[in-house]
């Protein structure tokens, strides 16, 4: 799997998945945003959708884990369960959906949210990360873990700074 230019298909993909995920949810979840590179429209990107679903309470995680699994959601248990559970589909790579949940009103939500957001107000900022994504993508294997791992590792001090700004500059606070 490389990084593909950006496909105006990809919004349909999420919104065809939000409202599988609002169904299998219900009440659960407060709010289902599309993020990653598949949301800047412009954004070069590996043509997986990343998803954000955001709850009152990560725990107990199987009140979500198991209506995720119905619709094929693969858990992958990992640290992070303590801010940000992930889930994938299919089981095996490549996957088509990433489901990442955070806590509704919760520092990682507001995070992701700030930097989807700056990189569709700033074209150049998303062409600069696009560049970099390209980069990488020729660096590491993305058809292993370990090559994923590092991909998405190398891009974090980029993510990072523009997550500083975003925030500084009041993203992630708007629609909260």
């Amino acid at each position: 799997m490389n990084i593909a230019d950006h496909e105006s298909a990809w919004a349909n993909a999420f919104d065809a998945e939000r409202h599988r995920i609002a169904r299998a949810l219900g009440t659960l979840a407060c709010r289902i945003d599309h993020n990653g590179s598949t949301s800047v429209p412009g954004l070069a990107a590996k043509p997986i959708i990343d998803i954000q679903v955001s709850v009152e309470r990560l725990q107990p995680l199987n009140r979500y884990a198991a209506p995720l699994a119905e619709l094929g959601y693969v858990h992958v248990p990992h640290p992070d369960d303590a801010f940000c559970p992930f889930f994938h589909r299919p089981d095996t790579w490549p996957h088509t959906h990433h489901v990442h949940v955070v806590q509704a009103g919760g520092d990682e939500e507001r995070r992701t949210l700030a930097f989807r957001d700056y990189l569709r107000e700033h074209p150049a900022v998303a062409r600069e990360y696009g560049l970099l994504k390209r980069r990488l993508a020729h660096e590491y294997d993305l058809e292993t873990l370990s090559g994923r791992d590092g991909y998405a590792n190398a891009k974090g001090e980029f993510i990072e700074r523009v997550v500083g700004i975003a925030l500084e500059a009041g993203y992630g606070l708007r629609e909260l």
